[in-house]
């Protein structure tokens, strides 16, 4: 996503905490605690973001830091420098040298839906990792 292009950007100094959904790209460089989900479209965790959130979004792109689970029915991308902590059930995974991930990772076919598969952990142990 192009910062000058359509999409949504959350600033570094911004904090949401709840729940963020919609169905175009979006930028994230502050911080979400909650879960975000997006019908379509592209997330992207900036160099500066931190989400304590679970995600589900069509594509995403970490740059920055994601603690919580991630479901993706296309690609995830975990950038040099980024730090994952949590599970992925996705179609495709690029992780590039230098990036941090502690989790599990479920690779599906494209024939097979993330939405369909069941959850990972029970919801009340997602954060409590010490």
């Amino acid at each position: 996503m192009s910062l000058l292009g359509a999409g949504t950007l959350i600033g570094r100094s911004l904090v949401i905490r709840g729940e963020v959904s919609g169905s175009e790209d979006l930028y994230v460089d502050g911080s979400i605690e909650g879960t975000v989900t997006l019908a379509a479209g592209r997330l992207t965790v900036g160099p500066n973001a931190k989400l304590k959130a679970d995600v589900q979004a069509p594509e995403v792109a970490v740059m920055g830091e994601l603690n919580g689970n991630l479901r993706s029915e296309g690609k995830v991308e975990l950038r040099d420098k980024s730090t994952m902590r949590g599970d992925i059930l996705a179609i495709r995974l690029a992780v590039e040298e230098g990036a941090v991930l502690r989790g599990r990772v479920d690779l599906r076919g494209p024939e097979e839906k993330a939405e369909d598969a069941a959850p990972f952990v029970e919801e009340s142990s997602l954060f409590q990792h010490k």
